[in-house]
């Protein structure tokens, strides 16, 4: 797998045209599929449910947080001072340190299955609808959102996914057992997921296009301008784990999407001639610390109560969720802010700038308006479970009770 991502990296930095670029970034997804949910996986069956494996979760949340950060700053580095390609470039000797250090840390285990089959027919359905789905999105900004060819590749898309639902109920070897989702926790963790991904995924891009195109940042400056983000990530994912241990899982992941709709609610108002340390910074670093601290609950949640036979199956789940949340959420929040754009500048005598802004603006109106559905999913669903060192703290006195009686 690790081998895989290298390859297909080093291939996507070399690619020479557009559609070499497609087709191997397609292969470096496969490998970066391949890798999450094995990672995952291997702390669930290393570590019991308990105290141990939220640590271990929390490490890892704050790790995968912090590296999705921190590579919106290299990126803007690399791409400035080198070019492109070296935003890929530079996952090779990630990947080959990964193939040397894995036989070395790492026990083989295999799943002790007497047949194995995979199920291609829901791969497929699922795989092409949400495809589709992306699609019909990114043309509705061009072809109009009633459009028949929109209605169709979204009726087509709809199709697929109702197809897969189908198989997997049939299937005698699922690629997703739906019987997963009778934990209310589960679910709700991967709906916050795939919320967090796409309103992390969308808030780059906006912000990304915001700071270029309308303050006309270098890709330098930008990178630089996500650098409070990217910190207060790094430092609010690290501090998630005592916080988790504290509060727990469902206050804690609560706190973080309330706090990242706070933050993206204050960025609605960005103006054309917005000042990055009155406008965007004090808000960099409170998103920031919203989204490190929904990072490592979510991860927890997703795997509370799962069964050892269903470890992978969560474990990809979750990372699915992330991945098809950010892809959904910057295909329509992107459509929708052009739109929005379009709509303003035929209404009114502005400038580009001005027209951009607007669209901006209602993007991220529609991104905080998911993080406050994802905070009452969380509320709602997420099951309540007591903090570690409540749950140490009455141990102990109900032994001294028990002493004393």
């Amino acid at each position: 797998m690790s081998a895989l991502f290298a390859a297909s990296s080093l291939l996507c930095g070399l690619a020479w045209s557009e559609g070499s670029l497609i087709a191997f970034r397609a292969l470096q997804g496969l490998g970066g599929a391949l890798l999450a949910p094995a990672a995952l996986s291997l702390l669930f069956t290393i570590f019991a449910e308990g105290r141990e494996r939220n640590l271990a979760l929390g490490i890892y949340g704050a790790a995968s947080g912090s590296g999705a950060a921190v590579g919106v700053l290299v990126g803007g580095v690399l791409t400035s001072y080198l070019s492109w390609s070296w935003i890929f470039f530079i996952n090779v000797p990630v990947g080959v340190a990964a193939i040397l250090l894995a036989p070395v840390l790492l026990e083989e285990s295999r799943a002790d299955l007497a047949h194995r089959h995979f199920d291609l027919p829901g791969a497929a359905s699922i795989t092409a609808g949400l495809m589709l789905l992306v699609y019909a999105l990114t043309r509705a900004t061009t072809d109009g959102w009633t459009s028949g060819s929109t209605l169709a590749l979204l009726g087509a898309s709809a199709a697929l996914i109702v197809a897969f639902v189908a198989i997997e109920l049939r299937s005698r070897s699922p690629l997703l057992p739906l019987r997963i989702f009778r934990s209310r926790t589960l679910t709700a963790a991967n709906i916050a997921m795939a919320i967090i991904g796409a309103v992390a995924f969308s808030e780059f891009f906006l912000l990304t296009l915001y700071v270029q195109d309308v303050l006309h940042y270098s890709a330098v400056q930008s990178g630089a301008a996500f650098s409070a983000f990217a910190l207060s990530v790094v430092v609010m994912s690290n501090l998630a784990q005592a916080i988790v241990g504290r509060l727990g899982v469902r206050s804690t992941l609560t706190i973080g999407l309330v706090t990242s709709a706070v933050s993206v609610a204050a960025l609605t108002q960005i103006p054309v001639d917005g000042q990055y340390f009155w406008d965007l910074f004090p808000w960099f670093v409170l998103g920031g610390a919203g989204m490190g601290l929904s990072f490592v609950p979510v991860t927890i949640a997703s795997l509370t109560g799962v069964d050892r036979s269903d470890a992978g199956i969560a474990s990809g789940l979750i990372n699915t969720s992330r991945q098809i949340g950010g892809a959904v959420g910057i295909a329509a929040v992107s459509a929708i802010a052009a739109t929005s754009t379009r709509n303003y500048a035929d209404a009114h005598v502005a400038s580009t700038g001005a027209a951009l802004d607007h669209g901006f603006q209602t993007g991220l109106y529609v991104l905080t308006g998911l993080l406050l559905a994802g905070a009452l999913i969380t509320v709602t669903l997420v099951r309540s479970t007591r903090p570690a060192a409540e749950a140490e703290t009455r141990s102990e006195e109900l032994v001294v009770l028990e002493e004393a009686a």
